[in-house]
Parts: C-alpha cells; structure tokens; sequence
C-alpha cells in the first residue's frame, strides 16, 4: 500500500537509455555465473564472520562487496576516502540513491551498517550481508514505526557505528538525485555525530554519463541486474565529501539541506547537464511528507 507521504520519483522507463555499448551474450552469461559464485562464497563467509576479529571482519565483507562489484564489471572509483577511515566515533553516512549497486559501492570502501527498507532483507544477492551488517530496518509502510527506528539509529551511532542512511527514501536515476528528508537526520542530531556526505556517479570508460544502473519504477531486482551486466565500460565513483561537524545545523531540517547541498553541488555540473533531462527529473512529486 503506497501512503501519501511516501518519497516519490518522477524517474521511470523513459529515463533509461537504450544505445549504451553492450559486451556479448557469453560475457553477459560469465558476469551473472561470477555473481552467483560470489553469492555463495558469502553465504560461507557469514558463517565465518561470528569467529573473526573485528578487522578481519571487515576485510571480508569488504572483499565479497568488492566480488561482486568485480564479477559485474563495475569499475570503482575513490576520491576523498579517508573521511570513511576514522573509527571509535560513530558517524551518520548519506549519499544519493540511484541503484543497488549504491550499497554495494558503500560497503566496498568502507563496511558499515545501514538503515534499509524492511524488503532489502529477502534480496538474494545482498540481503543476507545487509542483514549481517546489523541493518536498521525501516518499514516505510508503517509510520508509525519511525520514531523507534530513529531510536535504534541513535543508538548505534553513539555507539561508534558509521551508518549508511539513504535520505531521499527512493531511487533516482543518476543524472539528478531528489530531496533529502529529514528524519533520518534526527538521529545525528541526537547523538551528538558528524554527517559524511557521499556523492556517488555512475559514467561510461569515456566520461559520459550513464542511468543504465538506475533501479527505477516497477522492475524487479533481476532487470536491473541483468542490464548492468551488459553494460560495457561502467565506472561507479564514489566520492566522500567534507563532513558536517556536530552543531553546525540547528535542527534536522537545516542539516539534510547542508548534505543536500554538498552531494548537490558536486553532481550537478556539465555531465548532468547536457542529456538535457534534469528539468524533467528534478521536477519532484510533491506530496505532504510527514516523513520529516
């Protein structure tokens, strides 16, 4: 059931392309073989995962990421990656939405617990390491729950936990992001955390723009799975912008418009601009939110 406050994106099929350069059907069969293989070597590393030292821990869950991001054929990028370094201090981590390769590309760089939609649980490839990773799930159909889920994120945060927040609440597809809502942004507050922007940006080998990763409208996971490994070329960039220090916003609105503003203002340039689509996309649904 689909509530009135629920975050909504303009973004469907027509945001898709449709002459990307492609690699042929047996790489297409080996990248999906691959995938499935490293599925189920993570199913073995959770077993492990309980036994291992913290740092070990980490390498592990870091590699199978990296695996999958590897049997798919997704190159990844990093600039500004010490801001995901520092540990003993718990900090809230928001990027923009615009595939499931997001939490992958995340955790590939830095392993860390995230708040996920309640659904994310039951995906074959990435719900049992989210799960593992000591998630906060958020069941976007139930309002009722989100003071207790802002509850749990304020835990783990003062607690010394970096946690992943996606705070548009939706997918996008890539060549402009939605608004962040703000209630996610509570728990920083709360707290008493920094908030680490994190632009994400998917291209081609030459430069150029892509959405073929965006997970958009009504398809399901394997759709999306399926085109990302025709692509030929995919670069991902992860980029980790300054962090919001603790204080520096009056209340959750001003700090998801300070964390807006910073993933806004490195994804907006030239590249985004000439598909000549960010009017369209930018045009957001707007629907009175109490999600805030």
């Amino acid at each position: 059931m689909r509530h009135a406050w629920f975050p909504v994106s303009p973004c469907g099929p027509g945001c898709l392309p449709g002459r990307e350069p492609v690699v042929g059907r047996l790489r297409r069969t080996w990248r999906l073989t691959a995938v499935v293989l490293v599925v189920l070597g993570s199913l073995l590393a959770l077993l492990a995962l309980p036994l291992l030292p913290e740092r070990a821990r980490e390498w592990l869950v870091r590699a199978v990421f990296r695996g999958v991001l590897a049997s798919m054929g997704v190159r990844l990028v990093v600039s500004g990656g010490d801001g995901l370094a520092a540990r003993g201090r718990g900090a809230l981590v928001v990027n923009n939405h615009t595939s499931w390769l997001d939490i992958v590309a995340v955790n590939a760089v830095r392993p860390m617990r995230a708040v996920a939609k309640r659904d994310i649980a039951a995906w074959p490839v990435l719900g049992r390491l989210v799960s593992a990773a000591r998630s906060v799930y958020v069941d976007r159909e139930g309002l009722r729950s989100l003071p207790d889920t802002v509850a749990r994120l304020t835990d783990a945060l003062s607690g010394g936990s970096m946690v992943n927040v996606t705070p548009e609440g939706t997918t996008w597809c890539g060549l402009t992001h939605g608004r962040f809502r703000p209630a996610m942004f509570q728990a920083a507050i709360d707290g008493g955390v920094p908030v680490l922007p994190v632009a994400l940006r998917f291209r081609l080998r030459d430069g150029s723009a892509t959405t073929a990763p965006a997970f958009i409208g009504d398809e399901a996971i394997v759709d999306s799975v399926c085109r990302v490994a025709a692509l030929r070329g995919l670069v991902l960039e992860v980029h980790v912008l300054d962090e919001i220090a603790p204080g520096r916003a009056g209340d959750r609105r001003a700090l998801a418009a300070l964390a807006e503003s910073a993933v806004d203002s490195f994804l907006q340039p030239e590249n985004m601009v000439e598909h000549g689509r960010i009017s369209l996309c930018r045009n957001e649904i707007s629907a009175p939110s109490t999600m805030s």
